[in-house]
This record gives C-alpha cells, sequence and structure tokens, in this order.
C-alpha cells in the first residue's frame, strides 16, 4: 500500500460526503483523533487531508471550536431575455429574483456611490472618452447572509444626472426599472448585455471582502448593457465568489 493512499482516502472520502449532502453545511467535523481512529492512519496525515478540503472552500476553522463544513449558498444565475423581461415585470432586480426563486434570501448593500473618471476599460465599453465622468455605484451582493459577490456599476454622468443612480440608496425595482421607467427622466428601453467572463485567484481584498478561504477561485464578470439604439447605458463589473454561482446562459439562433 502506498504511504500516500490513506491521505487521499480521507480526501477522497470526506469531499463525497459533503458534496452528497451526509455531512451538512455548518456541521462539526470529528476531531483528529476521531478521524486518525477511523481511518487508522496518523494525525499528521488526517490534518493534510483537512488541508485539502479546507483549501477547496469545503471546510473552514475556528479557533477554539474546530473544524466545520462550510455553507455554500450557491445561486444559479441564468442570462436570458425572457428571465430579464419576467424579473422586470417584477419589479426585481435579476439577482435578488432569481435567489428567491431557488428558496433563499438574498441582500444587495451599497458600499459607496460616486462620480469618477472613467478608466480606459469602462470608458471604451460605454464609448466615452477616458477620465470622462461616470457614476460608480458600489455594492456587495449576498445569499443567506453571506457575502457572494462584489458588483460595481458605471453609468454615464449625464444619463444618471439628477437621478437616483447618483445618491447612496436603494432604488425600487433596481435601476433597470429606473432607466426604463415610461415616465422617469431617462426613458429608455434595454434591449441586450455582453458578458465577459474571466477566472482567476481573487486579490486579498477580494478574498477579506467576499471572505474566502485560502484556495477558492473568483470569476470577473464584465457585462456591457444597451439601449435599443444600441447606446451603452451600463458597464457591470463584477466579481463573484467561484463556490457560490453557477452560469447558465441561453441564446435563441433563430
Amino acid at each position: 500500500m502506498s504511504e500516500h493512499f490513506p491521505y487521499r482516502l480521507i480526501v477522497d472520502e470526506l469531499r463525497a460526503e459533503i458534496i452528497d449532502g451526509q455531512r451538512l453545511p455548518g456541521s462539526r467535523m470529528p476531531s483528529e483523533n476521531e478521524l486518525a481512529a477511523h481511518y487508522q492512519t496518523s494525525r499528521p496525515t488526517v490534518r493534510r487531508a483537512l488541508a485539502v478540503l479546507k483549501a477547496e472552500g469545503l471546510l473552514s476553522s475556528e479557533q477554539g471550536r474546530g473544524v466545520f463544513v462550510r455553507p455554500t449558498p450557491h445561486v444559479r444565475l441564468l442570462v436570458t431575455g425572457a428571465n430579464f423581461r419576467k424579473h422586470r415585470a417584477l419589479g426585481l432586480p435579476g439577482f435578488n429574483a432569481q435567489a428567491l426563486e431557488q428558496g433563499q434570501r438574498p441582500e444587495q448593500r451599497i458600499r459607496s456611490v460616486a462620480t469618477i473618471g472613467a478608466s480606459a476599460e469602462v470608458a471604451i465599453r460605454l464609448n466615452v472618452g477616458e477620465d470622462s465622468p461616470v457614476v460608480v455605484r458600489r455594492r456587495v451582493f449576498l445569499v443567506e447572509g453571506q457575502p457572494a459577490a462584489l458588483c460595481d456599476s458605471y453609468y454615464p454622468a449625464d444619463m444618471a444626472a439628477g437621478t437616483a443612480i447618483e445618491r447612496p440608496e436603494r432604488i425600487r425595482g433596481g435601476v433597470y426599472a429606473l432607466i426604463e421607467d415610461p415616465q422617469g427622466p431617462i426613458q429608455r428601453q434595454i434591449t441586450r448585455s455582453v458578458d465577459e467572463l474571466v477566472a482567476r485567484m481573487p486579490t486579498h481584498q477580494e478574498a477579506v471582502d467576499l471572505q474566502l478561504p485560502s484556495g477558492v477561485p473568483v470569476v470577473r464578470v464584465l457585462r456591457t448593457v444597451f439601449d435599443s439604439d444600441d447606446v451603452p447605458v451600463e458597464v457591470q463589473d463584477s466579481v463573484v465568489a467561484a463556490d457560490r454561482h453557477e452560469f447558465r446562459y441561453e441564446e435563441r439562433m433563430r
């Protein structure tokens, strides 16, 4: 028998038990001594196996309390025009609506709202000059009280001027409801969006803000939203915890 076999056996069996739901989120794991006795191996071998599962984001340690199965609320995001219109008709932001449909409790918190100069990356997507004024709304999205995504949304300052977009307050139905309000100050119809996705490891600050354990990656979603005249109205820069999201895109080809 390979000397590494007990280590792999522990990792594979505990991972399967967690994924299959035999060990519930938030439940406490057996101690290192208990696992060592169960697998008839040493504590260093058990410790190594637990370290792998922590790096995979399946376990977390609490000082003085032990090791626990990490709760990971999971949001499946279905991106379609029909879904967008359905949620708009309900007066709900898309993220909130989809989390609620999956029986989870969503929350959005505004971190800051400010007018800044557009970065080159934002400027080219909003079709404005670099350093042109844009309004940025920085938010954190939570599911079941856990941060799931950091989202910075950028809007042309001339479009947002004098509206709730440039104020640090929640907007009923979300910004799109305000943009499309036929009685509102903007009155533009949203028709399409383009998403650019990149998977990477988080920065230190992103890991702190999203409460990510070591080894859990993020997905950066850069979305440009267009109106019926094909004019960009928003650039949405989101950093989402990869273990808390699932993306599904549907497109009609005819």
